[in-house]
C-alpha cells in the first residue's frame, strides 16, 4: 500500500545567505511549524502577488 503525501513534488532550491535568513525570520515571526511551511507560503504570496501585478517581480 503507498502512502499519499500532501507535497508530493520535491524542488531543490539554493538561496543567497540573505535570502536564508529573511525565510527564517518570516517563519518565526508568522509562528509557522516548518521552515517548509514559510517557503511554501513565500511562493504562494509572490505567486498571487504577481498574478495581481501582471508581470514578473526583479
Amino acid at each position: 500500500m503507498s502512502k499519499d503525501t500532501v507535497f508530493p513534488v520535491k524542488k531543490l532550491v539554493n538561496l543567497t545567505e540573505d535570502q536564508a535568513k529573511r525565510i527564517s525570520d518570516f517563519r518565526f515571526e508568522k509562528r509557522l511549524a516548518s521552515e517548509n511551511e514559510a517557503i511554501r507560503v513565500l511562493i504562494r504570496l509572490g505567486l498571487d502577488a504577481s498574478a495581481e501585478k501582471g508581470d514578473l517581480a526583479d
